[in-house]
């Protein structure tokens, strides 16, 4: 482990220990401001001017991540939002709120060059038509090939729609016009189909064995539905918007993600029955089921399973980073992750979705468990800054030993984010500014999540602006708002007829004039004008058959 003995002296007020409690105005100030600093450092320093995205790593200089910026993103407002309960900030909120503005409109910019990918995918839910995931980093074009890279990543662009709607209740302004509203609406059609989807999933490498075949992924369908039911109603103009700047969504596809979702847990795919990509799905940012049962035995079986004295392994024989791993071959030969079984490398960034589920749910023992583990792992930057290795690999000269006495042997930090003048791994780093702000009172679970998701749907404050939400029954009990009714319309008098002889009423479309009786089939002809936008060449919703719901 790497520790640099040049200290920062801003740097020493941050504490590892979830007993430091804001106790007035004047400390909070002071707090917030060591953290500004923080962020000012080690994430907004790596900000493309340009594009706005941040890279995986602080040293790269060509490639950003989406999955990573929108990570650095949600960190950045969420120090915005805690700074939002002072009176004069010196300008620093509406600094960060503006960097994450940028950031979300950056990837925003990126995905909208690839429309017409948007388009086919929606006729071919094929990988080669899937939206990057990978941008460069100053000019925002594509740097990998479909051949090249393993785009078609759901759970990314569910994020996406997920921190997007969470930023816009929070009052920003992200969305700007109606071609923009079109897109997302696009966005939407993208990711409704998750449910039947195979894609590449959180790891970017499909089925465990790595041989660049994608399987459907619980992780990647989590996201998609919790993405929808967020969504779903939202205003994106805020509460400046009308009706055409909403955001609606396909009630039978969120069913269908739903169903699939909780059917697949605790396994998260054909391949990989327990896998730490679960837990932002079942916890923050997600919470993609309140099913107590489900996600009780999802993370217990994580837990049990994967989790490190360093960190979580990602998923059994998992290869990825391991020494004997040869970084030159993109692809594993058949059967070779058997070679890494026990010696999987561990990822501190999960102890941080420990604290931040912990905080959330209120479970101090799991908040302080989970903070002493991490602790034990930071490092120190040469500004005294904490910085958190990326992985801890089983060194070669103890593979051996390892396989044969799993946990006996110690192992050895990445380079990659491990203090001095190693790159950080900006999605640690995120993570690690979320979860310090919530341990330290600094930042409330409202204020990280506006829309309530962690709540039950029918826990969930219903805003004015919102036009539409999906609701589901409190156990138990019923949603006492729901009233369903049934009108029966006989197509002919003589079935009118022949039903009135088995003492059934009905009336005919002739009888219920003014009210017009349309099939499903007209309704989805009508829903095709949803999204539609000349300009980006979009036709809105496919012509997919509307549900029973």
């Amino acid at each position: 482990m790497v520790h640099s003995s040049v200290s920062h002296p801003s740097m020493g007020d941050i504490d590892i220990d979830i007993n430091l409690k804001v106790s007035s105005y004047e400390d909070t100030v002071r707090q917030l401001d060591i953290y500004y600093g923080l962020v000012k450092r080690q994430l907004l320093r790596f900000q493309s001017p340009i594009t706005g995205l941040f890279p995986t790593l602080s040293n790269e200089e060509t490639v950003a991540s989406v999955r990573e910026s929108i990570y650095c993103a949600a960190a950045i407002w969420s120090l915005f939002q805690a700074y939002r309960r002072i009176d004069d900030d010196r300008g620093k909120s509406y600094e960060l709120g503006q960097s994450a503005v940028k950031c979300m409109r950056g990837v925003l910019e990126c995905w909208i060059k690839q429309a017409l990918r948007i388009e086919q995918f929606k006729k071919n839910q094929s990988s080669k038509y899937a939206l990057h995931c990978k941008f460069h980093l100053i000019t925002g074009d594509a740097v990998y090939s479909d051949e090249e890279y393993n785009h078609l990543q759901i759970d990314v662009v569910s994020l996406y729609l997920l921190f997007l709607v969470e930023m816009i209740s929070s009052g920003m302004q992200i969305i700007y016009t109606q071609d923009e509203v079109a897109f997302i609406q696009n966005l939407v059609y993208y990711v409704e189909r998750a449910y039947r989807t195979p894609d590449f999933g959180i790891w970017e490498r499909g089925t465990k064995y790595n041989t660049g075949v994608p399987e459907i992924h619980a992780s990647s369908i989590g996201m998609a539905k919790s993405a929808l039911e967020a969504i779903n109603g939202c205003n994106l103009f805020g509460e400046k918007g009308a009706s055409w700047s909403v955001i609606y969504v396909d009630i039978d596809a969120h069913n269908r993600n739903r169903s699939i979702f909780e059917t697949l847990l605790p396994r998260e795919s054909s391949s990989k029955g327990v896998d730490v990509a679960l837990i932002p799905t079942i916890s923050f940012p997600a919470f993609a089921t309140h099913e107590e049962f489900l996600s009780s035995s999802t993370k217990t079986a994580i837990v049990r399973q994967l989790k490190g004295s360093n960190g979580f392994r990602r998923f059994g024989r998992d290869g990825y980073k391991c020494v004997l791993e040869d970084p030159k071959r993109r692809f594993y030969k058949t059967g070779e992750t058997k070679e890494f079984e026990n010696i999987e490398c561990e990822w501190p960034l999960f102890y941080m979705f420990m604290i931040i589920d912990g905080v959330f749910k209120s479970l101090p023992d799991q908040v302080e468990e989970y903070h002493n583990l991490l602790s034990n792992v930071i490092c120190k930057d040469l500004n005294g800054d904490p910085c958190i290795p990326m992985y801890f690999y089983v060194s070669e000269e103890c593979v051996e030993y390892e396989r044969q006495d799993p946990g006996s042997q110690m192992r050895c930090n990445s380079s990659e984010g491990s203090g001095g003048d190693e790159p950080l791994y900006l999605w640690n780093q995120a993570m690690f500014v979320i979860a310090q702000l919530l341990t330290t009172g600094l930042l409330h679970i409202n204020e990280l999540d506006p829309i309530r998701r962690y709540l039950p749907s029918y826990n969930r404050p219903r805003k004015g602006g919102r036009y539409s939400a999906f609701q589901a029954k409190p156990r138990g009990g019923t949603a006492t708002d729901l009233v369903v009714q049934i009108v029966l319309i006989a197509e002919s008098m003589r079935l009118q007829a022949m039903m009135a002889t088995y003492g059934i009423q009905t009336q005919t479309p002739h009888e219920v004039e003014p009210v017009q009786i349309w099939s499903s089939n007209q309704l989805v002809q009508v829903y095709q004008h949803l999204g539609v936008n000349s300009k980006l060449n979009l036709n809105g919703r496919p012509m997919r058959p509307v549900g029973a719901l």
